[in-house]
């Protein structure tokens, strides 16, 4: 392609912009429509995951449902980080109950968005066949499908990074005023949905440096990064003292080290590959200098902040798969012309009669690039059919349900530990209903938590003593206990005065039925009524589950 040709060619960059095509976005148009039409139809497939929600999402369902002053009481409590996203989908509810539907929706119309910006900065980069390759590649990438499909903020996140990392591109280019502006509110805006796409700002600042745009330039990034950054401070530092619902974070397990070294290594290739032999020019300098800080920069300071204390959790950074799919595509687009700029072959031709020979696509090339391309798509259709399965998640509501129904009896009392695992109850329907929450004082909206306050450790003492039966639900084996008062209580009671009479595992999750005595294990007592739970989404009608935390951050 002639303009792809002309702006790789080594003296197409100019100082003061980014890339070498200014102005040329109306002929990218299928850049950015085919991986949101990939993206978007990828969203769709199988996006009631079987009718089932986990805690997470059972988290904004709950919230969703409350009043607006009662969301405002829990943010000034817990959940801060999440509070503009929480009233978003407490709107969203009160326009369209639409179940999971309206739960989901807008993180697949926001990865469509999100993949349509990355085909449109590859195109503006390095051509559009880049753009496209970029685009989808975005779309297809397992984490990206995943939160495609889930009821929280990082998917939203993830397409306003995509979207000023785009103004980004366009303001070096034009240096337009109304670009500048407009990329100090979707970054300020990203960062009010989870403060952690600060990191994003960070990343451009790096972009910005090693570009060495003009001073007018250098000077409007930094006044619109930093009204942006004052702009969330309130945000931030009143979150601060929120701190402890991230205390369940721990250091990324052998298997997360495998992934983050994976991206990092296969990003690093990728913009290696752009930086020398064949791979070189202004619009693959380009993309390295936008795409290579995206993808590394935030994961690497989230795991040194961990140093101090653990902070890294894969979806607080799912937005650097936005530079991963730019080095990629566009290293994928490179592989496919090889010889672009090489000597031609003994059939060559003029590009657009500007007199620069262009050889022709070797058919074994083309060949071997289809049959990775077939490899590619075998491997990944087994992965995201899985992720459309409940298993695919860390709990499964459904499951959790049936398991309490086939153990427990009406009446029977109910006990979580840790209390955070009462989100289990909170969704769902049917057997919660009838067992007796032994050791909650307040629902969630009435103290303005997330899964309610509890009695002292004393009292709860005494009303599981009270209970012949007891249906407790846990973290699986493995799992850290909760050091706190209630939660050594409610061990030691069950250790010392019940006996385990039936257990069930599940996703995520463990069941088990304790009764005072042996006996009284085939025994159920007298029914009693619990006040009912807020039913869940009108496309599960059935339970959704808890955060391995206090918060879903």
């Amino acid at each position: 392609m002639a303009e792809d040709t002309a702006a790789e060619s080594p003296g197409a960059e100019s100082p003061a912009r980014i890339s070498g095509r200014p102005g040329r976005d109306r002929q990218g148009l299928a850049a950015g429509l085919i991986p949101a039409a990939a993206a978007f139809a990828l969203g769709m497939w199988g996006i009631t995951r079987e009718g089932t929600m986990w805690r997470d999402e059972s988290v904004t369902y709950q919230v969703a449902q409350r009043s607006l002053p009662e969301i405002w009481r829990l943010l000034r409590h817990a959940d801060a980080v999440h509070g503009l996203y929480y009233f978003f989908m407490h709107a969203l509810y009160g326009v369209w109950d639409g179940g999971l539907l309206t739960l989901r929706i807008p993180s697949v119309l926001s990865i469509a968005a999100a993949a349509a910006f990355v085909g449109l900065i590859g195109h503006r980069l390095a051509g559009v066949r880049a753009g496209v390759l970029s685009g989808t590649v975005f779309a297809l990438v397992p984490d990206i499908q995943m939160y495609a499909q889930e009821g929280r903020s990082y998917a939203m996140v993830c397409a306003l990074v995509a979207c000023s990392t785009y103004l980004l591109v366009r303001s070096l280019d034009s240096s337009s005023g109304m670009c500048w502006t407009l990329y100090a509110l979707v970054n300020l805006t990203a960062v009010w949905l989870h403060e952690f796409a600060v990191l994003a700002l960070l990343a451009h600042g790096v972009s910005v440096a090693v570009t060495r745009p003009g001073p007018g330039n250098g000077r409007s990034w930094s006044i619109a990064a930093a009204l942006a950054f004052v702009g969330c401070l309130p945000l931030i530092l009143f979150s601060m003292g929120q701190s402890d619902q991230v205390s369940w974070i721990g250091w990324p397990k052998a298997a997360e080290w495998g992934e983050i070294a994976g991206w990092i290594l296969v990003s690093l290739a990728a913009a290696g590959y752009l930086g020398r032999g064949k791979g070189r020019g202004s619009g693959n300098t380009a993309v390295r200098r936008v795409g290579l800080p995206l993808a590394v920069l935030p994961t690497a300071v989230l795991l040194l902040g961990s140093l101090h204390e653990p902070m890294y959790v894969d979806r607080y950074a799912l937005f650097t798969n936005v530079g991963i799919a730019l080095l990629l595509g566009t290293a994928l687009d490179r592989l496919t012309v090889p010889d672009r700029l090489s000597a031609p072959s003994r059939r060559t031709g003029t590009d657009g009669g500007h007199g620069i020979a262009v050889a022709h696509r070797p058919t074994a090339h083309v060949a071997a690039m289809a049959g990775l391309f077939a490899v590619l798509a075998l491997v990944l259709v087994p992965v995201s059919s899985q992720l459309r399965k409940p298993e695919s998640r860390k709990d499964d509501l459904t499951a959790i349900a049936k398991a309490v129904e086939e153990v427990s009896a009406d009446g029977d009392g109910v006990i979580f530990t840790p209390a955070r695992r009462r989100e289990w109850k909170l969704s769902a329907t049917g057997r919660f209903d009838a067992l007796d929450d032994l050791a909650l004082e307040e629902t969630p909206a009435v103290s303005g938590s997330l899964q309610g306050e509890e009695m002292s450790a004393a009292r709860v003492r005494a009303r599981m003593l009270s209970a012949p039966r007891i249906v407790v639900l846990s973290d699986p084996p493995g799992e850290p206990e909760d050091a706190v008062a209630r939660e050594v209580v409610k061990r030691a009671v069950l250790r010392t005065y019940f006996h385990v009479c039936a257990r069930e595992r599940v996703r995520g999750a463990q069941i088990t039925l304790y009764a005072r005595s042996v006996r009284a294990c085939d025994d159920g007592p007298a029914p009693a009524q619990t006040p009912a739970q807020t039913p869940a989404p009108a496309a599960a009608q059935t339970p959704a589950p808890a955060p391995t935390r206090r918060n879903a951050v």
